[in-house]
């Protein structure tokens, strides 16, 4: 079932409550996705990366990545540790790899990480210190695994590319022909989750060229079966359903956020809902959002 929100802010004045707004979304989609969460946080201190430097987020411990305190601040979150670094990314990447060559890297950029573990959502929410974050945006999921086991690795978002993350409710029928058409392009991947192919597809595509409106309209010719996705990246918000808009979305917009989430209730806590534009998004119509 799964259940997804998402909060892009316009108004610099609600930078300090994006967590605590964020955190009451997903908790009261907790009863949707009982066996995993996860969160990606854009713009807070805590884990944004020093001026020239990268931050890269890692399902370890601190202390099973001592090694790399000679070359990044170590911040635990919960089951993610966040690496913050002077080096850029693809050199903290390097030596994360020769510390660790079996770690999971959850996301890497300069301005977001994702937070995510197995366990209830609650739970987790409170060990990531999601009500304390601050930030312009932030994306998040409650998982109810139909397809794959329920790991950390599996559970969402799922990060691909600097600063870019995807969460998804439903599931893809033909990502098994998908993944091996990335693999021969010589793509990774992390887990067997099928929302990971489409992650490793938004981030071929963009990395090919396209922009985010042509690359999720891309994943809808490729892609089978059922899904509402919420994608974001260090400067765009964006949401698109199948072709039949089974699996639910609501979007509300006012002058200073815009907000997604898989049902109503969990908008209901943010300030000026009463008076948001609320609408649900059309089949296979990309929304997308700019900072």
């Amino acid at each position: 079932m799964c259940g997804i929100a998402g909060l892009h802010l316009r108004s610099d004045v609600l930078r300090p409550r994006l967590g605590a707004l964020t955190a009451g979304m997903l908790r009261q989609l907790a009863d949707r996705g009982t066996d995993s969460a996860g969160v990606a946080v854009y713009g807070d201190p805590r884990y944004a990366a020093p001026p020239g430097g990268s931050t890269v987020g890692v399902l370890a411990t601190p202390e099973q990545l001592a090694e790399l305190n000679a070359v990044a601040e170590l911040v635990p979150a919960g089951p993610t540790t966040v690496l913050r670094s002077a080096l850029g990314y693809q050199d903290l990447l390097g030596a994360l790899h020769d510390a660790q060559p079996d770690a999971t890297v959850t996301s890497w950029g300069c301005d977001s990480v994702v937070l995510k573990g197995a366990g209830h959502p609650a739970a987790l929410l409170d060990s990531f210190g999601l009500d304390a974050a601050t930030g312009w945006q932030a994306v998040g999921h409650t998982r109810m695994a139909t397809e794959s086991a329920v790991t950390a690795a599996g559970s969402h978002p799922f990060s691909a590319g600097a600063d870019i993350c995807l969460v998804h409710n439903g599931s893809f029928s033909n990502h098994a022909t998908i993944r091996r058409e990335l693999q021969a392009d010589g793509v990774q991947f992390d887990s067997e989750n099928d929302s990971e192919v489409g992650a490793r597809f938004i981030a071929h595509e963009l990395a090919a060229g396209a922009d985010l409106d042509k690359a999720l309209r891309s994943l809808c010719e490729r892609f089978d079966g059922f899904y509402t996705l919420l994608v974001a990246t260090q400067d765009s918000f964006a949401v698109v359903r199948d072709a039949i808009a089974c699996k639910p979305a609501i979007v509300a917009e006012t002058t200073e956020w815009v907000a997604m989430a898989s049902e109503y209730r969990a908008l209901t806590g943010l300030p000026g809902i009463e008076n948001a534009l609320i609408f649900e998004p059309e089949p296979e119509e990309v929304y997308t959002w700019k900072r």
